[in-house]
């Protein structure tokens, strides 16, 4: 379970990372993918884990090859 922890955490930063370089508030990241207005806030804390389809729209939304968002450094 430790290491679908980190995979979560590692997503959500890296959400976070491209979603800042696009000035993109978190709530209007929410708004862009139809979710509740602290989504995005729970998926980059990993208080919620997110799925496939809203992970494909995010990287649609970012313009962020789905692929990226798994680059764990």
């Amino acid at each position: 379970m430790d290491t679908d922890i980190q995979i979560y955490k590692n997503l959500g930063k890296n959400i976070k990372k491209y979603r800042l370089a696009k000035n993109i508030s978190q709530e209007k990241l929410s708004e862009l993918l139809e979710a509740n207005p602290k989504f995005v806030g729970h998926v980059e804390r990993v208080e919620r884990f997110i799925s496939l389809k809203k992970l494909i729209h995010i990287s649609q939304i970012l313009e962020v090859p789905l692929s990226e968002l798994f680059i764990f450094d």
